[in-house]
């Protein structure tokens, strides 16, 4: 069985400093896996309603106010999902200095990364939308600007359950099962015109292109795209490359496409 922890970084805990890379911040370096842009990355704490403390970080542009946000719901904490699963944490690592987008990112109910360990326990999807809400609620608390949904997997069915509420702009939604979702919360997704984009690896273990258009076909504005080549897990910097690009295309269209390369501090995150 494909489980969600394994990526081409592995999903561990990343230490708490990145390693500087040493050179002329004027030359361009090329984006890899473990390139790690400047951003003020902010440790949170959100309640839940039903009186949960949850971890999480809340990563800003250097020096500018977001144009968009973008709250991230992992893949199954069960199989290794956590914030720090690969897609997420690049996403936190490039996107507030690439597309100057806010990125938060939190443990769900029970789940551990190298933030800590979410109080609670796992909940099927269903539990985790108090943990959704609450990063919702800390968004418009902040002032964060047009924030959108990203689930990855069963962070999918936590989104398309529970976050289709203001003042949510939209969903994207990686290789989405469709395992705790009812046709009854996609016919709430159509009747809120809300966009939702799928973004659908074409060897998807659960949900492969040709099925998601047929299920999702209830939601009139939902974007089923093939990726071709791709898997669940979406390994390798060619597929994280085309999630990311597909997502700022989505939230922020005007700093779409992503540059490959970066003029100046970057960091290397090292496994130790």
């Amino acid at each position: 069985m494909t489980t969600h922890g394994r990526d081409d970084d592995r999903q561990q805990p990343e230490p708490a400093v990145a390693q500087p890379i040493v050179a002329d911040q004027m030359v361009a370096q090329p984006i890899v896996a473990a390139s790690v842009l400047p951003a003020r990355r902010l440790p949170i704490e959100l309640v839940t309603s039903d009186a949960l403390r949850l971890v999480g970080e809340l990563a800003l542009p250097a020096d500018r106010d977001p144009v968009a946000t973008i709250i991230c719901v992992h893949p199954l904490p069960t199989h290794g999902g956590m914030m720090d699963s690969h897609v997420l944490r690049k996403m936190a690592w490039r996107l507030p200095a690439l597309a100057d987008v806010a990125i938060l990112r939190f443990n769900t109910r029970g789940t551990t990364s190298a933030a800590g360990t979410s109080q609670g326990s796992f909940d099927q999807a269903r539990g985790e939308g108090r943990d959704l809400h609450a990063a919702i609620a800390l968004a418009r608390e902040r002032g964060l600007p047009d924030p959108w949904l990203v689930g990855w997997s069963f962070g999918t069915d936590v989104v398309i359950r529970h976050g289709n509420m203001d003042p949510v702009e939209g969903a994207i939604l990686l290789s989405p099962p469709l395992r705790y979702s009812t046709a009854d919360d996609l016919c709430g997704w159509a009747a809120s015109g809300r966009p939702m984009t799928c973004l659908v690896p074409e060897h998807d273990d659960f949900l492969r292109p040709a099925q998601a258009a047929e299920r999702f076909a209830i939601v009139p504005q939902a974007r089923v795209i093939a990726v071709p080549d791709a898997r669940h897990l979406w390994v390798g910097e060619r597929f994280v490359s085309t999630v990311l690009n597909a997502i700022v295309e989505q939230v922020a269209p005007q700093r779409a496409p992503l540059p490959g390369v970066w003029s100046g501090p970057m960091e290397r995150w090292s496994q130790p």
